[in-house]
């Protein structure tokens, strides 16, 4: 089993897949990879020899990845948040923050909510 980063790739995914399992490397930056170090991106991941994952190993640790991106990520968005730009104040209230419209959509952001009926007034 290929681990890199403290990531178990799954060893059944195509190289340039289970390369994308690595929080901080997508498909581009998987590609790069492969071709920099000559592997073929058809190859599986558990038919990948020693100096082929000692060599993916060297190129993805050039990048930030896993638990170092992520905690610079949380880093940037605390910033936003401090400074109150809007991007911040976005984050805060746990709306989306790239100009979409949030009357009929944008569940994912703001969660499922529950409808309240109104209630009808008593005749008298």
């Amino acid at each position: 089993m290929a681990r890199i980063a403290g990531i178990d790739l799954p060893k059944n995914k195509r190289g340039v897949i289970g390369l994308t399992y690595i929080y901080g490397v997508g498909r581009s930056r998987a590609q790069k990879i492969l071709s920099e170090n000559g592997i073929d991106e058809n190859i599986k991941v558990q038919d990948w020899n020693d100096d082929q994952l000692s060599a993916i190993r060297n190129s993805i640790n050039e990048f930030k990845t896993e638990g170092a991106l992520r905690s610079e990520v949380q880093l940037n968005i605390k910033r936003l948040m401090d400074i109150g730009c809007n991007r911040g104040i976005r984050h805060r209230a746990g709306l989306p923050l790239r100009g979409q419209r949030t009357k009929n959509n944008s569940r994912t952001r703001k969660g499922r909510r529950k409808t309240v009926a109104n209630k009808k007034k008593a005749t008298k």
